[in-house]
């Protein structure tokens, strides 16, 4: 089905993807068109922004030491975000998405501890499983996440249907990037 409302980062490369898929899917019928949402940017990494682990451990080791006493889901960095801080943003988005557009097709275009956030939302998952699910794998650039309404439950629950899925484009002969965004502190 397609999307009926498309809902975008407001990051340029989020924005030219949203952009891309709506003019490649020949939206119209029923579409309501591109909102731009800042509450789906990524996890503001703060000072850390754009250094890796090593970086972090050698710059900051108090700051590393203290994401390592916190873990990765709870350690805020200075001018940065937690993951917490994202899932209450993202506990918002929902809302909004109820709100406004319950009963149609949204499509989300947004960042990897989004993607992984929403996840942890939508599904009720516990801190443990969401973190087992990042340490498998970044979420892949252009990657599909699919949920559909489970139709036994009188379409209150959502059921996951695709996840980090990237065929269409190895369909279309695309290359999917394998290199990680500038910001990847602190994943």
């Amino acid at each position: 089905m397609k999307p009926q409302i498309v809902l975008s980062s407001p990051y340029l490369r989020a924005q030219s993807t949203a952009e891309a898929v709506c003019k490649a899917s020949g939206l119209s019928e029923g579409f309501s068109g591109l909102v731009i949402d800042e509450r789906l940017r990524e996890k503001e990494f703060g000072i850390l922004d754009r250094l890796t682990r090593l970086g972090i451990e050698q710059r900051h080791p108090e700051l590393a030491a203290s994401r390592h006493l916190l873990g990765k889901f709870y350690y805020r960095p200075p001018a940065g975000e937690s993951w917490c801080d994202v899932i209450l943003r993202l506990r918002s988005v929902l809302d909004t998405i109820s709100l406004h557009y319950g009963g149609k097709n949204v499509l989300i275009v947004a960042h990897q501890v989004v993607v992984l956030c929403m996840r942890y939302l939508i599904e009720n998952m516990d801190e443990k499983t969401i973190l087992a699910i990042d340490a498998e794998g970044d979420v892949a650039n252009c990657a599909v996440t699919e949920y559909a309404f489970d139709d036994e439950k009188d379409r209150r629950s959502l059921v996951l249907k695709k996840y980090n899925f990237v065929a269409p484009l190895e369909q279309e002969g695309t290359p999917v990037t394998t290199s990680p965004d500038n910001n990847v502190a602190a994943r």
